[in-house]
């Protein structure tokens, strides 16, 4: 799977899949969709933390983009074009209730100060152990929603997936100054915080996902029943998203920023159904002739 937010791009299979779809093929059309919509999915989960809003943002995104393909021109390459209107979309949107709940990284210390540890025997560590990882890959992304929308989305794209600040500025219509110093000020908020509130690089710090896991389960944070964010995944984004950045100041960045790339690249079981809700859409019926 290419990655989008990679320099070596191939943007020339984008414009055949445009060119087939805009002539009547379903199948081209599909191949677009399924080409990115893994993509947008990932960015709008860091984005909003829940996987069921970032669903529907994803539908939302790519109704908006198809019905909109017909527009393209070429003037640009089409990954730009598409990533504009869906950053666009995501700084603009409406703002989701986990946005709501977690405001900033002094609110968040305090929630999780309100959880309860319970330390768990080997036993219990053995049985929940994929919950366990729920629980630290729920909390890490929790994290991110302490950021503004702005420093979020360019950590994500420029941290997580390894666009650099030509790219990103680019995707973002900001200029490449302004790119790195948002990434600059988000990787040093939530460095900070980690580094003074989380044991998973700082072992002096008491938190640990373990003693978390059964509080994050009792207030709802973790699903007892179905794992939200260790699940659904074939790579880890690291191994789709291999450029790292390159101006992290020292070592100690790119372990943190190594938590953050080394989480579940998920492709939804939801993939079909999504798709087959956008394509049984009334406009994009209308615009590809699809009755």
């Amino acid at each position: 799977m290419e990655n989008p937010f990679s320099l070596n791009y191939p943007n020339k299979s984008d414009k055949e899949l445009i060119d087939a779809s805009l002539l009547g093929s379903k199948a081209a059309l599909e191949a677009l969709i399924k080409r990115h919509q893994h993509y947008i999915y990932n960015v709008a989960k860091k984005m909003v933390l829940s996987p069921f809003d970032a669903e529907d943002i994803t539908q939302e995104v790519l109704i908006k983009v198809i019905t909109k393909l017909s527009q393209f021109k070429g003037e640009s390459d089409f990954r730009t074009w598409l990533y504009r209107i869906t950053f666009n979309h995501f700084l603009q949107m409406k703002k989701y209730w986990l946005e709501d709940n977690i405001t900033t990284f002094d609110n968040y210390a305090e929630q999780l100060d309100n959880i309860k540890d319970e330390d768990l025997t080997t036993l219990e560590k053995a049985e929940l152990k994929e919950f366990i990882e729920d629980a630290k890959l729920g909390c890490m992304n929790g994290m991110l929603l302490c950021l503004n929308r702005e420093q979020r989305l360019v950590y994500v794209l420029g941290e997580i997936f390894g666009a650099d600040h030509n790219l990103g500025s680019s995707l973002l219509e900001i200029s490449k100054d302004n790119f790195r110093q948002i990434l600059s000020r988000a990787r040093r908020d939530l460095y900070n915080f980690m580094n003074s509130k989380c044991g998973l690089i700082n072992q002096v710090n008491p938190c640990r996902c373990d003693r978390k896991t059964k509080g994050f389960i009792k207030a709802g944070w973790v699903d007892s029943e179905k794992l939200k964010f260790n699940t659904s995944y074939i790579s880890k984004i690291n191994e789709l998203a291999k450029e790292k950045s390159a101006d992290l100041d020292n070592e100690l960045e790119t372990k943190y920023a190594d938590l953050f790339r080394n989480q579940p690249f998920q492709e939804k079981n939801h993939t079909d159904n999504l798709l087959n809700s956008i394509l049984s859409d009334n406009k994009v019926k209308d615009i590809f002739n699809l009755n």
